[in-house]
């Protein structure tokens, strides 16, 4: 074949493009990962040529049967993108020509790059949401083994970083379970609006060739064609969104690495890291770092960035294809392998952490925390709230003037601060006490949890079901 013609758009041209003009709109590498969507793609339109009387039916099968050769050929490195291929349609486009001659070239009839460009991305999506999806339930899992050995386990749960009040440690664990549960059913409910299929659009005024994309939206595992071919090739909304839905994902994996830095700390000593999950120093021997979650909180910001991107290249375009949308490839491929690094090591570092249950016992009357056991005890003696608040705030000052907790104080103790304050509110001055009264729906006390870790469950098999019963095109990590 000319040079001419591996090029899909130089007939009107005099010229060759400049060596400045090839640099700047060949694809990157990472964007040659959606060969075997477009070759499953390709496949599809080529039964929708054969509807359409410009292919035989032997042709389609010529066509298709060295199409499945050239994806086997890629993935075995056999094949690759020479330096005047543009992007992958060029590519593919190229050596099916070299493998068929020039029925190869029929197979463009009725579709454009911007559609192609656009679905291929797409399938991808849809695809790599499963894998990304069973990344997240692995660390819910992970997250829920070890809430189900820690429902009693006592600790301090934090405001403003302050001791507040004690909590099961389960309940805190679970805590990020649920945010990560709400992610993975963002992800499901964005696929929903994600399952329309933009081949068939053509360049952006529908195809007088390909007349049923509904039947290759089908094959493709859509739910149906895109509505308007000019929002199919000209929307990257469903990229935006499913950017966001990894941001937040990633803000969330953030907040957790956070407290893994905290509970992993010498002053904190709550956890210790398996050695498999955790780095040293090169030059202090004694250090044992919790590298994981720092790499997982430097790439959330990463994550952040490519939503950003992909909002901003989309705000100022006129309303059809335009070569900006080219970032939406970029925006997602950064994203995704950068959750396919951290979500694995995360899962595998809750998963493994050991936990010093008796530190935290001990850590979790610290800072007075059973304060809010005195005043809710007054308030339910008859006291009004505003004045428990004022006697307890005066019983933390008497202890801090004496050194001792609220757990210490004697009788005579209450009785100085306040006459009010019986020996009986003694029965509420223990962590156990302080978890067994929060049993209400949602709360911290070990019945509860143990509802929430069942419902949480129920809630995970209904995850791992959604991820297990996609049709579409699979993709390989």
């Amino acid at each position: 074949m000319t040079e001419q013609s591996v090029r899909l758009w130089g007939a009107r041209f005099r010229t060759s493009p400049s060596p400045e003009l090839i640099a700047l709109s060949r694809s990157e590498s990472s964007y040659f990962r959606l060969v075997r969507y477009d070759l499953t793609s390709s496949m599809a339109h080529a039964r929708e040529l054969v509807r359409a009387g410009i292919l035989t039916a032997a042709e389609a099968d010529e066509v298709c049967a060295t199409l499945e050769t050239i994806g086997a050929d890629y993935e075995a490195g056999r094949i690759k993108p020479s330096p005047s291929d543009e992007d992958i349609h060029t590519f593919l486009e190229r050596i099916l020509g070299e493998r068929v001659g020039i029925l190869g070239g029929k197979l463009r009839a009725g579709r454009s790059r911007n559609d192609q460009a656009a679905n291929d991305l797409k399938l991808y999506l849809r695809d790599v949401a499963r894998h990304i999806g069973s990344d997240i339930l692995n660390l819910q899992n992970a997250l829920v083994e070890q809430a189900e050995a820690h429902i009693t386990t006592l600790t301090t749960g934090f405001t403003h970083l302050q001791p507040a009040q004690p909590v099961s440690f389960a309940h805190q664990l679970l805590a990020h379970a649920q945010t990560f549960a709400r992610d993975l059913d963002r992800l499901r409910d964005w696929d929903k609006r994600a399952a329309r299929s933009p081949l068939g659009a053509a360049a952006l005024a529908g195809s007088a060739i390909a007349l049923q994309p509904e039947l290759s939206a089908r094959e493709l595992g859509y739910d149906a064609p895109c509505e308007n071919s000019i929002d199919a090739v000209g929307s990257r909304d469903h990229v935006a969104e499913f950017l966001f839905v990894m941001a937040m994902f990633g803000v969330h994996l953030s907040r957790l690495a956070e407290e893994l830095f905290l509970w992993s700390s010498r002053q904190f000593r709550w956890i210790e890291m398996d050695d498999g999950y955790a780095t040293g120093s090169s030059i202090m021997p004694q250090k044992k770092n919790c590298d994981i979650a720092e790499l997982t909180r430097g790439r959330a910001s990463r994550l952040i960035g490519s939503l950003t991107t992909m909002l901003v290249a989309l705000k100022g375009l006129a309303f059809a294809y335009n070569r900006d949308l080219a970032e939406d490839k970029h925006a997602a491929f950064d994203t995704i392998d950068a959750l396919t690094l951290v979500v694995p090591a995360m899962a595998g570092l809750i998963r493994t952490m050991r936990v010093n249950a008796d530190i935290m016992r001990r850590q979790s009357v610290e800072g007075f925390t059973l304060a809010t056991e005195v005043a809710d005890w007054l308030a339910k003696s008859g006291v009004p709230f505003s004045e428990a608040h004022e006697i307890t705030g005066a019983l933390v000052r008497y202890c801090e003037d004496k050194s001792i907790g609220l757990e210490d104080l004697s009788d005579a103790d209450l009785a100085a601060v306040d006459e009010r304050l019986l020996p009986s509110i003694k029965m509420s001055l223990s962590p156990q006490a302080a978890i067994e009264a929060r049993k209400a729906y949602g709360g911290t006390a070990p019945d509860r949890v143990r509802e929430q870790i069942a419902r949480l469950k129920s809630v995970l098999d209904g995850q791992k079901e959604w991820l297990s019963s996609y049709a579409g095109p699979r993709a390989e990590r």
